[in-house]
């Protein structure tokens, strides 16, 4: 991923040159992000870097597994206990 002073150091297209020179933008996106936009900002990239970032870095239980092995043991209540309050009665 790019550091902060690379975010600063990009071109920012205006809508209007992005429309005109559309065809360059997706050629340049192919190598880094394009920015368009000066009042509302967005970023151009390609497919296979919007799905690379979109994936997890490792599956849900792993994490979880990994995220609360040193928390202890968790004491959970006897599901026979009468006293057990059940709040979705």
């Amino acid at each position: 991923m790019s550091s902060l002073t690379d975010h600063f150091n990009h071109k920012v297209w205006t809508i209007t040159e992005a429309k005109a020179r559309l065809s360059e933008l997706l050629r340049l996106a192919n190598d880094k992000p394009q920015y368009i936009g000066t009042k509302s900002s967005y970023v151009l990239i390609t497919q296979e870097k919007w799905e690379e970032m979109s994936q997890p870095k490792e599956p849900m239980g792993r994490w979880l597994v990994n995220a609360m092995s040193g928390l202890g043991e968790l004491e959970l209540p006897s599901r026979e206990d009468p006293e057990r309050e059940i709040p979705f009665q």
